[in-house]
């Protein structure tokens, strides 16, 4: 299995709703593992308040399912409770794989 591209994601946590934030990560693995085209999927903190995800695919036909899913439509819906602003969220290419 071959990735070549991922979306790389950055999200701000408001004052006071961090584990807010980072539960609702851990729990977006779910979402990630029952979608075909997601090859991996990670959920990270960064420090205090700031959190990402990061995710590879194999082709651009995944990485966009993967952009009009589940995951997007959730974190849109509790993202004007938990985030300080708009996730900062970036189309990547995969140059190497170990």
């Amino acid at each position: 299995m071959t990735v070549h591209v991922g979306l790389l994601a950055r999200l701000e946590a408001k004052p006071g709703k961090a584990e807010e934030l980072g539960a609702f990560l851990e729990q977006g693995r779910a979402i990630a593992v029952a979608e075909e085209g997601t090859v991996t999927w990670y959920a990270f903190r960064i420090d205090e308040n700031t959190f990402g995800i990061f995710d590879t695919f194999e082709a651009e036909e995944a990485r966009q399912a993967h952009l009009g899913g589940e995951i997007p439509k959730a974190l849109a819906q509790v993202g004007p409770g938990l985030l300080a602003g708009d996730p900062d969220i970036r189309t990547v290419d995969i140059i190497a794989v170990k």
